[in-house]
């Protein structure tokens, strides 16, 4: 895959084809922003990446604001939607999951909370064309 990249996913097939491609990018220790109005698909596209690694029962960290999942390599999926202020992440010990250099993490609404983001990271905007289609950017950052 090579980035950035911008890209029109057609239906929630192509969005799985690049989340899998997207996927055997990825490392431990990366951190992966996504950005996106509510209904984006910012979870599918995290469901569908983690698919890739093992992981199927994934579900929006919306309420827990973190799920780990551990089957093949730790997976941190952070959601900063219902975030109200940056010591609400820093008291359930963001600082740890986001220095874990044997995890991957992904972070939806990330651009809230965007000054505590690590510099080098992978940033995915998508944006609802309509219904089932979504223009996909994707770049690595730092």
């Amino acid at each position: 895959m090579k980035l950035p990249l911008k890209i029109i996913a057609e239906n929630e097939n192509q969005t799985k084809d690049l989340a899998k491609e997207f996927s055997k990018v990825l490392n431990q220790g990366d951190v992966i922003s996504l950005i996106g109005d509510l209904g984006a698909g910012k979870t599918f596209f995290v469901k569908s990446v983690l698919a890739e690694f093992g992981e199927l029962n994934v579900s929006s960290p919306t309420f827990a604001i973190v799920n780990v999942y551990e089957k093949n390599i730790r997976i941190n999926h952070f959601d900063f939607y219902r975030i109200k202020k940056i010591d609400e992440l820093y008291d359930i010990g963001f600082s740890e999951y986001i220095n874990d250099e044997e995890s991957i993490i992904f972070i939806e609404w990330a651009d809230m909370f965007e000054e505590i983001l690590p510099n080098r990271r992978y940033e995915v905007t998508i944006k609802s064309i309509d219904i089932s289609k979504r223009e996909f950017t994707i770049k690595k950052l730092g």
